[in-house]
């Protein structure tokens, strides 16, 4: 489990108790004694208005291709949640060099860590 990789994992929803099977996008590495990562959402859903934290993921383009998802999605990046390791349900893929530069670009601005 590194950086980069998607995973099929449980990720709890926002607005009602329960977890649900999605794609995420691993942000660390296994954190504590009680192994947990940070993850980020990814849906399959395309939204109307997409926002500056949001990445639009075609799995036909070069550097998405090796996430393997099936469709075009999108990484929010505004919706974290840590998790445990056990929720990890299954490895799909990972984002190429590319692609994790603009994660970790959209991480600054979206965190405000530029530097200043």
């Amino acid at each position: 489990m590194r950086p980069g990789e998607v995973y099929l994992a449980y990720f709890p929803f926002g607005d009602v108790p329960g977890m649900k099977l999605r794609p995420v996008l691993l942000l660390t590495n296994s954190i504590g004694t009680i192994p947990e990562i940070l993850v980020a959402y990814i849906s399959s859903v395309i939204p109307a208005q997409v926002l500056p934290s949001d990445l639009l993921i075609d799995p036909k383009a070069t550097e998405f291709s090796s996430t393997n998802l099936k469709v075009r999605s999108t990484l929010r990046l505004h919706k974290l949640a840590t998790i445990h390791c056990s929720s990890l349900a299954r490895y799909l893929g990972k984002l190429d060099s590319t692609a994790w530069t603009a994660v970790t670009s959209k991480l600054k601005d979206l965190l405000n860590l530029s530097a200043r």
